[in-house]
């Protein structure tokens, strides 16, 4: 059961993939977790707590933030792991397209992170995790992308941004950039495909973005880093 003096770290985007594994992660880390999505289960771990709601409206960060004030006491992570990707030919983008991607992507990460600043910042500092990709450094005409880069580009640089705002404050700020990720986001029989798309032949599994997300947790001196987990792709192709 946790205690007034055990970290606590809130994950968006938590019910599979990337987001699920974040929380075990960080639960062997020690942490508590509060984990959010729309379709969040229960979870049988008195550690964590999970939160049912889109991260795209502004009173699910306000709901997230304060029951995670109210059962733990405390914040000291965000990991803004939720995201939208929609492929589309810039031309054939609609309305409900930019809505959804710009509410979950930009949005999501804005009202949550806003609210859980002066939490973190009462605890004496805290690590705030931006999740994006590593199609804003390198375009693929493969891929057609402007959504994702016009959300996660920004995302890369408020994560900079914030970590010079906060940096004596004792608010790190980081991101981790993945390349394409074996997640049921992906159908089986694109891997192929995918896997291509990276210089080392092979899509990323959950356990790379983990592992990296955690790295980042436990390394003091790190902050306004954008870490690239993508196989090569920001290198080159």
């Amino acid at each position: 059961m946790s205690t007034q003096n055990q970290k606590v770290a809130i994950i968006t985007g938590a019910s599979q993939g990337i987001g699920a594994a974040l929380v075990e992660g960080y639960r062997k880390l020690g942490h508590a977790v509060v984990a959010t999505s729309r379709t969040i289960a229960p979870a049988d771990d008195a550690d964590v707590l999970t939160v049912q709601g889109d991260i795209a409206d502004p009173e699910t960060a306000e709901r997230v933030v304060a029951a995670a004030v109210k059962r733990f006491g405390r914040i000291d992570t965000v990991v803004n792991n939720a995201g939208v990707f929609v492929a589309k030919p810039f031309t054939e983008y609609t309305a409900e397209d930019y809505a959804t991607v710009t509410g979950i992507n930009v949005a999501g990460v804005f009202h949550l992170t806003q609210r859980a600043v002066p939490h973190l910042l009462a605890q004496g500092g805290g690590h705030i995790v931006n999740v994006t990709t590593s199609l804003v450094d390198s375009a693929d005409s493969r891929v057609p992308s402007v959504l994702a880069s016009l959300t996660k580009g920004g995302l890369q640089s408020a994560t900079k941004s914030l970590a010079v705002e906060y940096a004596t404050r004792g608010i790190r700020v980081n991101a981790v950039s993945p390349g394409t990720v074996k997640t049921p986001m992906h159908a089986e029989e694109t891997h192929e495909f995918l896997a291509a798309l990276h210089p080392v032949g092979r899509m990323g599994e959950v356990s790379d973005i983990v592992d990296a997300v955690l790295f980042l947790e436990t390394a003091p001196f790190v902050t306004g880093e954008i870490l690239h987990v993508d196989g090569g792709m920001s290198a080159g192709h």
